[in-house]
C-alpha cells in the first residue's frame, strides 16, 4: 500500500495496541483514510454507552484552543477516557503569530491528561500520493504544522491513494470477506473511479450485494453496475468517431445498446451523453487546453468528465482541425435527436446513420434553422 495507507495503519495499530501519544495531527483531505482512523478510535476508546460523555467534536472556528485544552485537562466524572476531534486547524495559522495559542498547546502537552486523546484534523491540506508533487502552499502549511505541533503530537500523513493503492484495497478487502473479485474487474473499478477511495468503497459494496450468493464479481458486473465504467464505453465511442474509424464506432455503438437496460429505448440517453462529450471537446479546443491540469479551469463544476477521461478527451478534441468541425458534429447529433423524438420505426438505424455521418470527413454543410436551434440547445 502507499504512504497514506501505511500511515493510517500505523496509527490504527497504535490505537488498538494502547501505545498512544497524547495528541495527533491527522494531515490531509483523504476522507477514506480519515474515516478508517476515526472508526478505529471510536471502536477502541469510545464505548457506545459513554459516547455522550467522552467524545467531543469541536471546531477552532467556533471554540478557542484555550477552552478546548481546559476541557481536555479536566477529567470526566462520567467516563474513564476522553477523545477530542479538533477540526478547523487552519484557524491557528491565520491572522497573526498566535503565540499565546501555541504557548497554551505547549503547556498542555508538557503535562497532558493521560486519560485524554486530542486529535487535530488538518483537512485543509492536500497530500498527493507522490509527495514530490505536493503544492507549494500545502508544503508551507505542512512545515508550519510540523514546526509548531510536531514536537508534541504524532503526525499522520493521510496521502491521497493512487490506482495501485485502490487495486490492492479492492483485492485485499474482497479476500478478507470471502469474495472472488476478478483482477480485470478490480482494475476497471479502480481506473474508472480515478482512485477515489470513498466512491470505490461505496461501489464495491454495491457490487458485493449485486453478486449475492455467488460471491463472485466479474468485469461484466462492474460494467453493468458502475456508472463511470459505463461512461468509459462512451469515451471509447467518441475516440473511434474522432479517429474516423467507422467499423469500430459501429461496433462500440452496438455494444452500448446491448448493454443498456432499455436497449434501443436508451438511445436518447446515449445521444445526450454523446452531445455532452462533444460540447466538452468544443470548450477544450476553443480554450486551447493541452493538459489535464488546465482542464478543470476550462470546464466548470457539473460539466466535467471523470478523471480517467481527461487526457483522452483532450487528445480526441485536438484531432479536429477547428471548432467548426465539432459544431458540425453537434448539428448532426441535434438532427438525430429530433428524429428519435419523432418516433422513427427503427431508432437503432437513426444512430447508425449518425455514426456514418460523424465519421465521414466531409466539408461543412449549411445548417438548417432547426438543426441550428437544436445545436444551440445541446
Amino acid at each position: 500500500m502507499g504512504a497514506g495507507f501505511s500511515a493510517a495503519e500505523r496509527f490504527i495499530s497504535e490505537v488498538r495496541g494502547n501505545s498512544l501519544r497524547p495528541g495527533y495531527v491527522l494531515l490531509g483531505d483523504e476522507i477514506f483514510l480519515y474515516e478508517r482512523c476515526r472508526q478505529a478510535v471510536l471502536e477502541t476508546l469510545v464505548p457506545p454507552e459513554f459516547r455522550d460523555f467522552c467524545l467531543s467534536e469541536v471546531d477552532l472556528a467556533e471554540t478557542s484552543i484555550f477552552e478546548i485544552l481546559d476541557r481536555a485537562r479536566t477529567p470526566s466524572l462520567m467516563a474513564p477516557f476522553q477523545v477530542f476531534f479538533v477540526r478547523g486547524l487552519k484557524a491557528l495559522y491565520t491572522r497573526g503569530a498566535k503565540k499565546e495559542e501555541f504557548g497554551a498547546i505547549e503547556e498542555y502537552f508538557r503535562s497532558p491528561n493521560p486519560q485524554c486523546l486530542v486529535l487535530f484534523v488538518a483537512d485543509h491540506l492536500r497530500i498527493p500520493s507522490d509527495l514530490r508533487r505536493m503544492d507549494m502552499d500545502d508544503k508551507n502549511r505542512y512545515e508550519r504544522i510540523r514546526e509548531t505541533l510536531g514536537d508534541w503530537c504524532g503526525l499522520v500523513e493521510l496521502a491521497r491513494a493512487d490506482e495501485s493503492d485502490a487495486l490492492k484495497w479492492i483485492m485485499s478487502e474482497s479476500e478478507r470477506q470471502g469474495i472472488r473479485f476478478d483482477s480485470d474487474a478490480a482494475r476497471e473499478l479502480a481506473d474508472a473511479l480515478g482512485a477515489d477511495m470513498m466512491l470505490i468503497a461505496s461501489e464495491w459494496n454495491k457490487l458485493v450485494l449485486f453478486a449475492g450468493e455467488k460471491r463472485h464479481v466479474t468485469l461484466g458486473d462492474v460494467e453493468t453496475m458502475v456508472l463511470a465504467a459505463k461512461q468509459r464505453s462512451l469515451y471509447e465511442l467518441t475516440d473511434a468517431i474522432s479517429a474516423r474509424d467507422t467499423p469500430k464506432a459501429l461496433l462500440l455503438l452496438h455494444g452500448l445498446l446491448n448493454a443498456s437496460d432499455g436497449g434501443e429505448e436508451s438511445a436518447i440517453g446515449h445521444l445526450y451523453m454523446l452531445a455532452r462529450t462533444f460540447r466538452q471537446m468544443l470548450v477544450i479546443l476553443e480554450r486551447n487546453v493541452r493538459d489535464s491540469r488546465a482542464i478543470w479551469q476550462a470546464l466548470w463544476q457539473g460539466f466535467r468528465m471523470p478523471p480517467f477521461a481527461a487526457d483522452d478527451l483532450i487528445r480526441q478534441a485536438r484531432r479536429y482541425k477547428s471548432s467548426r468541425d465539432i459544431t458540425r458534429a453537434l448539428r448532426l447529433i441535434a438532427r438525430a435527436d429530433f428524429e428519435l423524438r419523432s418516433q422513427p420505426p427503427d431508432k437503432k438505424l437513426v444512430l447508425e446513420r449518425l455514426i456514418f455521418d460523424l465519421t465521414r470527413d466531409t466539408s461543412r454543410q449549411p445548417a438548417t434553422a432547426l438543426e441550428a436551434q437544436y445545436a444551440m440547445e445541446w
